[in-house]
């Protein structure tokens, strides 16, 4: 036997026994070996439950026109974080060609919700999505929306919610007042 050939038996022989023990003490004491939680997960956690009947509607904010109804489900639209909201909005309720600086995605609930991209709205143009549709808007990207029949979209994403209209004069916030 050569004496390379000898060196790796010899170095197996010993390894192989410390790696049968390794191998033994890790299966007799598997929690030596198990991720500890982290120290937040010691907290209680919650869940939320909104049942319809316990929606509290109200105005749509300010940078909205009037007529609709809004509802906060989850979060705070104001502040950093997530946050689900519904909208109800009567038919032909609009809202004219504006941008988000975050993702907006939209879940129609009921009606018909009609969204399309660009400066200007055009009520010809467009994609028409029922109940149970989906749309998601990136971040920045021109679009507007208009209402057929009664309408309840549910509208989550990440806050702060800010809208930005294409055109100053379409935002009601700019109305004057009489």
């Amino acid at each position: 036997m050569s004496k390379r050939t000898w060196m790796l038996a010899a170095l197996a022989a010993l390894l192989l026994p410390l790696a049968v023990w390794a191998a033994a003490a890790a299966a007799t004491k598997p929690e030596a070996h198990a991720t500890k939680p982290a120290a937040h997960a010691a907290a209680p956690m919650h869940h939320t439950v909104m049942k319809a009947d316990d929606l509290k509607w109200g105005p749509v904010p300010p940078v909205f026109s009037a007529g609709a109804q809004m509802a906060v489900l989850q979060g705070d639209p104001g502040k950093a974080g997530e946050y689900t909201v519904r909208l109800s909005a009567p038919d032909g309720y609009k809202v004219a060609p504006h941008w988000h600086p975050t993702t907006e995605n939209v879940t129609v609930i009921s009606g018909t919700f009609h969204v399309g991209a660009g400066d200007e709205m055009d009520t010809t143009k467009g994609d028409a999505v029922s109940a149970g549709g989906f749309v998601s808007l990136p971040a920045h990207m021109h679009h507007y929306a208009w209402m057929e029949g009664a309408t309840v979209v549910q509208v989550h994403g990440m806050g702060p919610f800010k809208l930005t209209y294409v055109h100053a004069a379409d935002d009601p916030r700019m109305a004057k007042k009489p």
